[in-house]
Order: C-alpha cells, then structure tokens, then sequence
C-alpha cells in the first residue's frame, strides 16, 4: 500500500498565503504522476496542479498565483499558494500515481487538508 498524506490547510485572509505539503510512503519504485486537487463545497473535483516529469500544469483560475513543486528525494509534493481568494476555498486532494513493490501500479490519494479563504 502506499499513502499520501496532505497538510498545511488553515484559515486565512483573503490575499494571504499558505503551502501545503503531501508526503507519500511506502513500498514506492517509482512516481510518474503527482498533482493537486480541490473540491469546494456543492462542486465537482477539480485539477489545480500537476508536475509530470518535471513539466507543471495549472488550472486557468490558478495562473501566476500557485506554484508546484516536488522533492524526489523524499516522495513530496509542495503547493505554493499566494493571492488567495475565497473562491479558493475547498478542500484540497493530492494524488500520486506509479509503482510499488513488487511491481504493481498504485493511484493514491489522501484525506484531503481545507483551505478556507475568509476575512
């Protein structure tokens, strides 16, 4: 089994900042996918943040406001957020995708951290 464990959601006003952080363990061989999600309140999941292979993708409502990033060394994935807006309220979701031990694919996620933008 491999987990993922997200953290870092708090309360903060809007225009404030956070990071969130995902640790993954386990029997992992190899990572070929990590990416954070959110899902507010009433909506569906949807994509923030992926990093594959070393290329970033963002969401249109994030743009030039979070950032990615990953340390391979220690199987995490980082999330940057900066000019928060309450629309950024939800609850946000990382995934991660690869190989473990023995040799079987695994798609994970975690628990999920809230993030509530409010003044």
């Amino acid at each position: 089994q491999v987990q993922v464990v997200e953290s870092g959601g708090d309360l903060v006003q809007p225009g404030g900042s956070l990071r969130l952080s995902c640790a993954a363990s386990g029997s992992i061989i190899s990572m070929y996918f990590m990416g954070w999600y959110r899902q507010a309140p009433g909506k569906q999941r949807e994509l923030v943040a992926v990093v594959i292979g070393g290329i970033e993708n963002y969401a249109d409502s994030v743009k030039g406001r979070f950032t990615i990033s990953r340390d391979n060394a220690k199987n995490t994935l980082y999330l940057q957020m900066n000019s928060l807006k309450p629309e950024d309220t939800a609850v946000y979701y990382c995934n991660a995708r690869g190989v473990r031990m023995p040799a079987n694919n695994f798609d994970s996620w975690g628990q999920g951290t809230p993030v509530t933008v409010s003044s």
